[in-house]
């Protein structure tokens, strides 16, 4: 059995159930075979032991050292899973490297990027998943409360205005889950369970997805949103037995880029084994070499959307200017779906092959 290490990221707004969540996760991953490595979250370490904004000559200085801190805390623990027994690894990170950004102002933002060589792409896709907690300030305000945390001073208006912010820096990962306060926490946390179990895989790797034809959009608009991530995407297709598809993508923007390798076997009209990985940017230009010539590269620009606690995509093609297409991955397939009020439906293509990737790139 090849050797699986996945790393994602717990993050939410304050007194989401962040803490509670994470035990959670780290006693039924452990039940369920594998080996649960903790990345603590570095500002309350970091704080802690004294080094805080307040007590470092500015912010900007205080958030170099812990993106320092913790890119390193991340880097040890991937080498650690390497050399660990286990096949099924699971690396959960308290807080991600991008939640870092909305501590800080613009100016600050990109000053300390500048300064240690690094990227939002970078930062934000360095996870395989990531998984949001809402404060409980949005939609369960009766639970909300600061009295079991001494650093959390925020009203819920300022818990809510700091989710947002989360929500909008993570918006643009390939695989961002929101995870919303309706029932209650119990409720809650079996979704998020139920989240990652699906992402990692369990009982199978399958994806559910539905999708859309949908009028041109207003790129305008969208572009507007603060929930809202353009990235542009180059897919190639590479020779694949009957009945599979196997892609590398390069996704990315401003010349920042991630690279990815995915294997694809339908199950079903809505349902597909799926095997995604991360690889790098040498991987993944050696894979070039085995493209099938029978398909020319998909480029595309992916709007990336958290509309209502949902994750929508939608997919702008250079080759249409009247169309586009909306897609949304579902836990399960009976799920009902609130579309954004500024889309416009044409029709439901969910299992049509005529308007999947691989059919829109095939050579005539």
């Amino acid at each position: 059995m090849d050797k699986k290490v996945l790393k994602i990221v717990i993050t939410g707004g304050p007194c989401g159930g962040k803490s509670t969540a994470i035990e959670r996760v780290q006693e039924i991953f452990t039940q369920m075979g594998f080996r649960v490595l903790l990345v603590q979250e570095t500002a309350t370490e970091l704080i802690k032991g004294g080094v805080a904004p307040w007590t470092c000559r500015t912010n900007a200085d205080y958030q170099k050292f812990q993106l320092e801190m913790q890119m390193q805390k991340e880097k040890i623990f991937e080498q650690a899973a390497q050399v660990m027994p286990e096949d099924r690894i699971l690396i959960v990170c308290d807080r991600g490297l991008i939640d870092n950004k909305v501590y800080m102002k613009p100016e600050e933002f990109r000053s300390v990027m500048l300064e240690l060589g690094l990227n939002e792409v970078e930062l934000r896709d360095n996870y395989d998943a990531v998984f949001h907690l809402v404060t409980t300030a949005k939609g369960a305000l009766q639970f909300y409360t600061t009295s079991n945390n001494k650093a959390r001073t925020e009203t819920p208006e300022q818990a809510a205005q700091l989710d947002d912010a989360l929500i909008a820096a993570w918006t643009g990962h390939p695989h961002l889950r929101i995870i919303s306060n309706e029932g209650n926490f119990e409720d809650k946390l079996q979704r998020l369970i139920e989240e990652i179990k699906q992402f990692a895989g369990i009982p199978e790797p399958v994806e559910i997805e539905r999708k859309y034809l949908i009028e041109y959009p207003d790129i305008t608009y969208l572009e507007s949103l603060p929930n809202c991530t353009r990235t542009e995407i180059i897919q190639t297709y590479l020779h694949a037995p009957e009945g599979e598809e196997i892609r590398v993508r390069q996704r990315g923007a401003d010349g920042n880029y991630t690279y990815y390798h995915t294997r694809k076997i339908k199950k079903g009209t809505m349902k597909r084994i799926e095997l995604e990985k991360r690889i790098t940017k040498d991987e993944y230009l050696n894979l070039l070499m085995e493209a099938d010539i029978g398909y020319r590269q998909i480029r595309k620009s992916r709007y990336c959307i958290v509309y209502k606690n949902r994750y929508f995509e939608i997919d702008v093609y250079p080759y249409w200017n009247d169309k586009a297409v909306m897609e949304i991955e579902l836990l399960y397939e009976d799920e009902t779906v609130e579309f954004p009020d500024f889309v416009k439906i044409i029709k439901d293509v969910t299992g049509q092959k005529e308007y999947s990737n691989k059919t829109l790139a095939k050579l005539k």
